[in-house]
């Protein structure tokens, strides 16, 4: 009952607006939506969407970073932000700022108790994705990053009904069980209409910091044969390196601290690829 209660806290701090009109006020300020998606848990998926907005807005762009991973958010943790979201004069939530051009909402920042459960059904959470978008303040937006959770579930087809010009940016690993999950992903994207945006191969490549041995743990190649197998977009290998994942756990970014690293790199050039595509469209 305790947990019911606080989840039912979190829906009433969010304003109440005629949903459908303020979601296409709100989206008429964004040029680029895109959601970043996984077949399966633990391919770095969150990484992959905070490290390209925080990549994106280094550029210079206005981004806002969204994170509909309803049971699991981590974007706040992993970006380091504390503290809750409050409702602005306009009586529309104020997303937390990164930066001066990189604003984050998540359901965390909304929690009273950062380590409660979240116990809701899929209409709970298509109320609350919905006012994510149309009750939050983004104000005018080059690029919307959505982490949504691994698999085909409420929130992926909430964000694909809601929004309905979002890109699909599939994540995955080399290895064949990750890419069977992946193919999953794409039927879903097929299914309901999105458009896949692109294929992003993580975890693609160890450099061993004694001998400088590159080593395929997971092994390479594996998400740009299945893009090309599909028909679609590869956007680029991401190393593995283990200073991601502290850096995430610190709430620090590898692209500040180490700008010159391989995985640095690799979200640069894929940073510049999304700009150089979404531009062509």
């Amino acid at each position: 009952m305790k947990k019911q209660e606080s989840n039912q806290g979190i829906m009433d701090k969010m304003p109440k607006s005629d949903p459908n009109a303020q979601v296409k006020e709100t989206l008429k300020h964004i040029t680029h939506k895109f959601m970043v998606m996984s077949g399966k848990g633990g391919v770095g998926k969150s990484s992959v969407s905070v490290n390209l907005a925080t990549a994106l807005a280094t550029m210079g762009h206005r981004v806002g970073l969204m994170d509909v991973d309803i049971h699991g958010p981590d974007i706040p943790r992993m970006l380091g932000l504390k503290g809750d979201l409050k409702v602005n004069a306009a009586h529309r939530i104020a997303p937390a700022q990164y930066s001066p051009i990189l604003s984050v909402v998540s359901i965390e920042s909304l929690m009273a108790d950062k380590d409660a459960a979240i116990i809701w059904r899929g209409p709970a959470k298509h109320a609350a994705i919905r006012q994510f978008v149309g009750d939050v303040d983004w104000g005018d937006l080059d690029y919307l990053i959505i982490d949504a959770p691994p698999g085909t579930g409420d929130e992926p087809l909430t964000v694909a009904q809601l929004i309905k010009d979002a890109k699909a940016v599939i994540v995955t690993t080399p290895q064949e069980v990750a890419l069977a999950d992946v193919r999953k992903s794409i039927r879903f994207c097929r299914q309901v209409n999105m458009d896949i945006f692109g294929l992003v191969e993580n975890m693609s490549g160890y450099t061993c910091p004694s001998c400088g041995q590159v080593l395929d743990i997971f092994g390479m190649g594996g998400g740009e044969r299945t893009a090309q197998e599909q028909g679609i977009p590869f956007l680029g290998r991401i190393p593995l390196d283990p200073a991601l994942v502290a850096f995430g756990d610190s709430g620090r970014s590898i692209q500040v601290e180490v700008p010159s690293s391989p995985v640095t790199r690799a979200f640069q050039s894929m940073a510049k690829q999304v700009v150089t595509q979404s531009n062509r469209m």
